[in-house]
């Protein structure tokens, strides 16, 4: 730390104690300059996490918007919420391990979706109704259409007896 007096660079820690916020640290500085003392700050500086959204805004992640979205996309199936918190914990775990704070919300939805593709393909459609954000009826019937087709069993062909 800078010495405010005599810009010298060096000096020692006289005393630390909480600050009366309990957000930060207040040390007593004695500069190994000048030999005055002064007092700093020390707080966490938290950088929030943050999702890019498809028109590049970007706004801090939250993680009741994820659970609200769940919900609402669970609504009256029998999906205990316990499981969906598991998914909302995972993709709040996917932005707090994201490299520089962010994460593009494709991502998360795309996570939202293939879990709940595998839970509950009522759920998953619902939420997808909303996070494709399907143009007309035709591009919604083909997402229908794909879903009952991956679920419905390969057809056994029948060998020929000569």
């Amino acid at each position: 730390m800078r010495c405010p007096y005599c810009d010298h660079i060096e000096d020692k820690v006289v005393d630390s104690r909480e600050a009366k916020d309990g957000d930060s640290i207040r040390r007593r500085r004695e500069c190994l300059g000048c030999g005055r003392r002064f007092t700093s700050y020390e707080r966490i500086d938290e950088i929030p996490f943050m999702v890019v959204k498809k028109d590049g805004s970007r706004e801090t992640f939250d993680r009741n918007k994820v659970m609200a979205g769940l919900l609402r996309a669970a609504e009256k199936r029998p999906i205990a919420v316990t499981r969906l918190e598991d998914i909302a914990n995972e993709i709040e775990k996917n932005v707090q391990d994201s490299l520089d704070r962010e994460l593009p919300t494709t991502d998360v939805g795309k996570t939202i979706m293939r879990r709940l593709k595998s839970l509950d393909k009522v759920a998953y459609v619902r939420f997808a109704s909303v996070y494709l954000e399907f143009e007309d009826v035709t591009a919604f019937m083909t997402e229908l259409k794909d879903l009952v087709r991956s679920r419905q069993p390969a057809k056994k062909v029948k060998k020929s007896k000569k």
